[in-house]
C-alpha cells in the first residue's frame, strides 16, 4: 500500500493515541477551561450592553401606483416583472440613500437637546463612545467641536477627516437599512448603540432627513413650474391693476369732454384693451397655477411611518451563564489545540 494512504484502522488508532495523550493532560485543559471561564464572566459584567432602536416606513408614489398593483398582483403567481420603474429612489438606491455620507454627515450635525444645553449628534456620539478620552494629550481632537447646524462648507481638514471617520464607523458597524419582505414596500432601519437615547434619536432624525430630501427631489420639478406660474400670475396682476387705475384716470380726463374730441378718448381706450388682454392672461394663468398645485400633490409621495423606537430599546448583553460557557469553551478549545500542536512539533 503506498505510504501516503491510511487505513481506517489505522485512523482509528491514532484517534485512540491523541485521546489517551489529551487524557494525561486533562489537567492542563480543565485550568484552561475555568481562566477562560472567569475572563467570560468578567467581560459579561464590564461590557456595556446594545441597545437597537428600529424604525420602519413605507412609501407610496402616485406615478407607481396602478403598476405596483399589476407587479404585487403577479407577485402572487410567482412571476417576477422587475422594479416599478420608481426612479432614483427605488428599491436599493432608496436604501443607499439612508446610508449615503451626506444624509448621515448632515443628521450627525443636527441639534439634540441633553438636558438643558444643546448638542450635535456627533457631539453626542463622541461622548457615548469616550472618544476624547482616548485621544489623551492631543489638544487638536480634545479641543475639536462640532456645533449643531455647523456650516460643512467651513470645516477644517482635522474637522473633515473626524466627521468622516464617524460616518465609516456608524454606516458600517451601527447602522442597517434592508427590505426585509421584498414583495412588500416597507423600509426597515435599525441603529445599534451603546447610548439608548443617541441609538432612538438619530434613527428618528436620520429617517426625516431622508424623508424631507426624497418629497423634495420627487416633486422638484412639479414645484419649480408652479413657484414659475406664480410669479408671471402675480406680474399680470400687477399690470392689469394698473390698468384699471389706468382707465379710471382716463375716465377722468376725459369727463364731460367734447364728443367731437374723440383722440383725446384714445388713452381711455388703450387702457380698456390692456384691461382685456391682461384679464384673459390672468384667467389663464391662474388654471395653469391651480392645475401645477394639483401636479404637485399628485407627485408629492407620502412617506408613513409605520414603526417608530420606543423606550426601553432592545437590549443585547452577554450574560454570565453565557460568558462562562462560552469562556470554558474557548479556553479548553485552544488548551487542546496548544496541546496538539506541541505533541506533532515536538
Amino acid at each position: 500500500m503506498p505510504k501516503d494512504e491510511i487505513t481506517l484502522n489505522q485512523l482509528i488508532y491514532k484517534l485512540k493515541v491523541w485521546l489517551a495523550y489529551l487524557l494525561t493532560r486533562w489537567q492542563i485543559v480543565l485550568l484552561c477551561g475555568l481562566v477562560g471561564g472567569a475572563l467570560g464572566i468578567t467581560y459579561s459584567i464590564i461590557s456595556k450592553p446594545i441597545y437597537t432602536a428600529s424604525l420602519s416606513f413605507a412609501l407610496e408614489d402616485q406615478q407607481a401606483t396602478g403598476l405596483s398593483g399589476a407587479m404585487g398582483f403577479a407577485s402572487q403567481f410567482g412571476f417576477d416583472i422587475g422594479g416599478t420603474g420608481g426612479g432614483m429612489f427605488a428599491g436599493a438606491n432608496l436604501i443607499e440613500l439612508f446610508k449615503s455620507r451626506i444624509m448621515v454627515e448632515k443628521t450627525l450635525l443636527q441639534p439634540i437637546n441633553i438636558g438643558s444645553k444643546t448638542i450635535s449628534y456627533a457631539e453626542m456620539f463622541i461622548e457615548s463612545t469616550n472618544w476624547r478620552k482616548q485621544w489623551g494629550e492631543n489638544t487638536t481632537l480634545k479641543n475639536l467641536q462640532f456645533p449643531p447646524n455647523a456650516d460643512r462648507q467651513k470645516f477644517t481638514r482635522v474637522q473633515d477627516s473626524l466627521l468622516g471617520a464617524i460616518y465609516e464607523t456608524v454606516s458600517k458597524n451601527s447602522l442597517n437599512v434592508e427590505q426585509k419582505n421584498k414583495r412588500v414596500d416597507i423600509i426597515t432601519v435599525e441603529m445599534k448603540s451603546g447610548n439608548e437615547y443617541f441609538a432612538k434619536y438619530f434613527t428618528e432624525a436620520l429617517a426625516q432627513q431622508v424623508s424631507d430630501f426624497y418629497v423634495q427631489t420627487k416633486s422638484k420639478k412639479a414645484r419649480l413650474n408652479m413657484d414659475i406660474l406664480e410669479r408671471q400670475s402675480d406680474s399680470v396682476r400687477r399690470e392689469l391693476n394698473g390698468a384699471i387705475t389706468g382707465v379710471a384716470i382716463a375716465n377722468d380726463n376725459t369727463f364731460a369732454l367734447n364728443p367731437a374730441l374723440n383722440v383725446r378718448r384714445a388713452p381711455s381706450a388703450h387702457r380698456q384693451v390692456d384691461v382685456q388682454a391682461n384679464s384673459a392672461i390672468l384667467t389663464e394663468l391662474v388654471k395653469q397655477t391651480e392645475m401645477a398645485k394639483i401636479t404637485v400633490r399628485k407627485e408629492t409621495p407620502l412617506i408613513q411611518v409605520i414603526d417608530t423606537p420606543i423606550f426601553p430599546l432592545k437590549k443585547e448583553k452577554l450574560g454570565k451563564l453565557k460568558g462562562l460557557i462560552l469562556g470554558g469553551f474557548l479556553g479548553g478549545f485552544l488548551a487542546i489545540l496548544f496541546l496538539l500542536l506541541k505533541r506533532l512539533l515536538v
